[in-house]
């Protein structure tokens, strides 16, 4: 059996800061900022994290998959929202895996994407079943750090395993070296980061290059035969000087999705890789290299069945899926770097309680609601009693997830007096095409849209709100507008 990619998917949020927005307001400060204020950079929304974008890529990499075959859920990222609770687990939750799937966060490291496709490739080997692993990343930067203007939020999943690959794995290779390029103290919220020349000649220059050339070298395969590679390295020709170094042709690099982006950490070598699968033809080779206190280098090849292979949104479907944001204050509101006044509505007490979360995950993390076995009706949430009044069965409803369902917006409210991190509120009633309908916020809707009834929503795994004192972030499904107004 091959063992490789066997499905892909990607995740960029639906809103873009242009740079210049970022640079206009500061370059007052650093006018070394001008020269970076070109293109927009991905801005994740204020109910939007690494585990929701991690759900998002997670389930656009599933589509035609069946979840309960899976043996394995790896997460990377170095944005967690939670430091001693597994990220992992409440992607699994939400996605409704099997229970006796493994999962594990892999972390503290640039390349941790890149080591938990190593990882998952490893695993996959002697699991009986798929791995999949996501790879998701909100970075905090402070205001005014060119760190602020070459980020960009997303994320990526890969299936991989034995059986119809799309793309075989050729081999790989890791070069371990405590090179600080940055670093996050224990007690630091931003990374501190050293010079730029240095890490460029001492730190990529020299360190890629070896674990690349290794690899190739283990593969048997030589530098000119790679068609794509993916390095993500935001400043300006490194990827080009690596790639000549190696003897890789310049029209082999790919672009680095800075312009439209931004450099979306541990995951971007996976973002790079799944919008290189997207594009690729059978019968390529694409060589993915991860940095980060050493370097991870990946070589596959693309099989025939990457011609058969079902569409998925992927990276470039969602970066077509934009809208401009100009608003740099909103960009700090929502990344808490700005000590913002909420007013009094923004004042309660927002503990959850432990014990009805976990009674109630399936129907909070998973979106389960009921179907009635004896008339087929749809309800949320599952009740002892069938809402059909022709119907009114008791204890005949079974497990429905309405997660993955499309409807129809059958009503709207835009509420400017309730609290809203970016008002208004929009919530309404939501019409589902198989059955059912509920009352719930939405999502990606634009500040100053006017919504129309009957506009096609989807599902989205989002923040529902924080609970500042003790911490704690509560989830749950919104619905968003398939084809967001502007």
């Amino acid at each position: 059996m091959v063992s490789g990619i066997l499905s892909f998917g990607g995740y960029v949020p639906r809103v873009r800061l242009k740079r210049q927005s970022i640079a206009d307001a500061n370059s007052w400060f650093n006018s070394a900022l001008k020269g970076l204020a070109k293109g927009e950079r991905s801005m994740a929304n204020w109910d939007e994290d690494s585990i929701t974008m991690a759900v998002e890529a997670a389930r656009d990499c599933l589509q035609g998959f069946d979840r309960g075959g899976l043996a394995a859920l790896y997460m990377a990222s170095t944005s967690y929202p939670f430091q001693d609770r597994q990220n992992s687990g409440i992607v699994a939750e939400a996605l409704r895996l099997n229970s006796a799937i493994q999962t594990m966060d892999i972390a503290a490291s640039q390349r941790a994407g890149t080591s938990g496709l190593i990882a998952a490739l490893q695993t996959s080997a002697g699991a009986g079943g798929p791995v999949l692993l996501a790879s998701s990343e909100k970075r905090r930067t402070r205001a005014a750090h060119p760190l602020e203007m070459t980020s960009g939020d997303g994320a990526a999943a890969l299936l991989v395993g034995e059986g119809d690959v799309i793309a075989a794995v050729l081999g790989y290779h890791t070069e371990t070296v405590d090179f600080v390029d940055h670093y996050r103290g224990q007690d630091s919220a931003y990374d501190y980061v050293w010079e730029e020349r240095w890490i460029r000649d001492e730190g990529y220059l020299k360190i890629v290059p070896t674990a690349a050339q290794a690899m190739l070298e283990k593969a048997g395969v030589s530098a000119d035969a790679v068609d794509h590679f993916c390095f993500p390295a935001a400043a300006r020709r490194v990827s080009g000087m690596i790639a000549k170094k190696l003897g890789i042709s310049e029209d082999s690099v790919r672009d680095n999705l800075q312009a439209n982006m931004g450099e979306s950490g541990v995951a971007h070598p996976l973002v790079m890789l799944v919008n290189a699968l997207e594009e690729a033809k059978p019968g390529q080779k694409i060589l993915v290299v991860g940095f980060g206190q050493g370097a991870d280098a990946l070589l596959v090849e693309t099989t025939e069945a990457l011609a058969k292979f079902p569409k998925r949104t992927g990276i470039k479907g969602h970066l077509a899926r934009r809208r401009e944001e100009t608003n740099y204050n909103k960009f700090l509101s929502f990344n808490d770097l700005v000590n913002a006044e909420h007013g009094l509505r923004a004042e309660v007490d927002r503990q959850t309680g432990m014990t009805t979360l976990y009674r109630n995950k399936e129907m909070i993390l998973g979106l389960v609601g009921g179907k009635c076995t004896k008339c087929g009706t749809l309800q949320y949430p599952k009740s002892a009693v069938c809402v059909n009044p022709n119907c009114e069965a008791f204890h005949t409803q079974e497990d429905h997830s309405f997660a993955e369902m499309t409807g129809k917006m059958n009503s709207y409210t835009a509420d400017s007096l309730t609290y809203s991190a970016d008002p208004p509120a929009f919530y309404g009633m939501v019409q589902f095409d198989e059955g059912g309908r509920m009352m719930i916020d939405f999502a990606d809707v634009a500040p100053d849209a006017k919504p129309e009834v009957g506009m096609p929503m989807r599902m989205m795994f989002r923040v529902k709100d924080y609970d500042g004192k003790r911490g704690f972030r509560r989830y749950f499904w919104k619905a968003a507008p398939i084809d967001a107004p502007e």
